[in-house]
């Protein structure tokens, strides 16, 4: 029996990205970002909140359509997500309260299994992204530890109530 080799995936080369912190991927559209335990405790750490206080301060769940739901932030009234302010008193663009301790979802951007399923796909975001497609080039294997991250990692979720 023949084997088929396995076809490179088009970041085979790698890709380039450099977030150039215009927001625009955590604010004014309707998204999700789910966390896992992880990034729960890492948010609880980060607001000095418990595992409850935080889900309910800043969190909802999503129903996944298999009987279950899965935990995501929430989003602010214009779309933007909870986390994301201008500068206090400035009225300037501001960022994200909680940078440091963000969920993967938002540290492994643009490296997401939806986006690298095709080059078709990654070209849509390069139209929409300004940093895609420009700056530090991140190697195949490197792409492959954002993407196994993802996996390892999965989202909270709980049955249907």
């Amino acid at each position: 029996m023949l084997e088929t080799p396995e076809r490179e995936p088009f970041y085979s080369q790698g890709l380039r990205f450099s977030c150039i912190r215009c927001s625009d991927c955590c604010r004014h559209e309707s998204g999700y970002v789910f966390l896992s335990k992880k990034d729960a405790s890492l948010l609880g750490t980060a607001l000095n909140m418990g595992y409850g206080e935080l889900t309910q301060a800043y969190c909802r769940w999503i129903p996944s359509g298999n009987g279950e739901s899965q935990l995501s932030l929430k989003e602010k009234p214009n779309n933007d997500c909870i986390f994301w302010q201008l500068e206090p008193d400035s009225g300037q663009e501001g960022g994200c309260l909680v940078y440091e301790a963000r969920p993967l979802q938002c540290r492994a951007f643009p490296f997401w299994p939806s986006v690298l399923s095709s080059k078709r796909k990654w070209e849509e975001l390069a139209k929409e992204c300004p940093g895609t497609g420009s700056g530090t080039l991140y190697s195949q294997d490197l792409i492959k530890k954002w993407l196994a991250m993802m996996q390892n990692e999965p989202i909270i979720s709980k049955g249907a109530s």
